[in-house]
């Protein structure tokens, strides 16, 4: 029988392009959710900035925050350019990082930068987790593809604007009534690239009805968590 999974959404604070800093700033939150997965926003190890150098799973920057999973014996879902290059999620954990999913449905100048990758799921604990960046929530045929995986939930990490602050849970709300799944959605919060002067934060975790069951305010280092029981 599995177990309960607890799950966070958080919004670390963010300095454009330092993944040591970057890195510090996870680990704290980490440490503070206590939780088994802590999901984190699109690119949140560099800031939404298009140009930064992609991040290595060896990175020796990402020691803080393997050190903070250890302790709390966590998975971290981090935001981050990856080796494809791609806009991807690094799943961190005791024993260092690995490329768990790079974004398949990439916009604007991303598309001209970076690689689409494919729909992914991440098993933990017997709960199956469906993966997607930002405008992969927005596209309806990506939570078709990845549910065909069979998954308990889907997991997302975003970038709004502030005038966008109600789109991911709109999007969230439309995938537990097409798929009957939970969804949780850590958006960025405070500045970043791309045009960003503030992002919208108010990260969130939505039952499988479509139920807000917590929500993050609109700062950065914020989060909410979550337990999903068997």
């Amino acid at each position: 029988m599995r177990k309960a999974l607890r799950i966070a959404v958080a919004q670390p604070k963010c300095v454009a392009h330092d993944v040591a800093t970057n890195a510090k700033a996870h680990a704290e939150l980490i440490i503070a959710a206590n939780a088994r997965v802590v999901v984190f926003p699109e690119m949140s190890l560099t800031g939404y900035e298009l140009d930064a150098e992609v991040v290595q799973p060896q990175d020796p920057r990402l020691a803080p925050i393997v050190d903070a999973c250890a302790r709390t014996d966590t998975i971290a879902l981090v935001g981050a350019p990856v080796p494809g290059p791609s806009i991807g999620i690094l799943a961190v954990d005791h024993t260092g990082a690995r490329v768990a999913y790079r974004k398949v449905y990439l916009h604007g100048s991303e598309a001209a930068l970076f690689r689409p990758g494919e729909p992914a799921v991440l098993e933990v604990d017997g709960w199956r987790l469906g993966l997607a960046v930002c405008r992969d929530t927005g596209i309806p045929e990506h939570a078709d593809r990845t549910v065909a995986y069979g998954i308990d939930g889907y997991v997302a990490g975003v970038v709004h604007g502030r005038d966008e602050a109600d789109l991911h849970g709109e999007r969230a709300r439309r995938v537990a009534a097409d798929h009957g799944i939970w969804a949780a959605t850590a958006a960025f919060a405070g500045p970043t690239g791309g045009g960003f002067d503030w992002t919208s934060g108010r990260s969130g975790i939505w039952s499988a009805a479509g139920i807000p069951l917590a929500e993050a305010g609109s700062e950065p280092g914020d989060f909410v968590c979550h337990t999903f029981e068997p």
